[in-house]
């Protein structure tokens, strides 16, 4: 077992990256939705396209999602899927791939 306090800080960006309830909610989104840009993410969750994009900022900076451009469209998704949709299901109580067919 690594018990470096590099790993505890690691993990623990991790987790203050997620500790809000719109990232939260954008990083399930794409999990579990398949809606991977602003403008879809603004309908779903509510928030103004300048709130979500500082949130996505914020998400991409810890490495928790990844852009691509498609013409004038920037897509999300969630970067190291498998581990963080494990997070994830850990807080909702269950696999959030396997429910909702990603």
């Amino acid at each position: 077992m690594n018990d470096s306090p590099a790993l505890y800080e690691e993990k623990a960006e991790l987790l203050k990256a997620l500790a809000h309830p719109v990232r939260l909610r954008i990083v399930r989104g794409l999990l579990t939705t398949g809606c991977h840009n602003v403008g879809c993410m603004e309908a779903n969750i509510g928030q103004s396209q300048s709130c979500i994009s500082q949130h996505l900022m914020r998400l991409k900076a810890a490495g928790i999602v990844k852009a691509s451009r498609s013409g004038n469209e920037v897509y999300y998704d969630v970067d190291d899927r498998e581990h963080i949709a494990a997070i994830v299901a850990a807080l909702f109580g269950g696999r959030e791939e396997e429910e909702h067919g990603v």
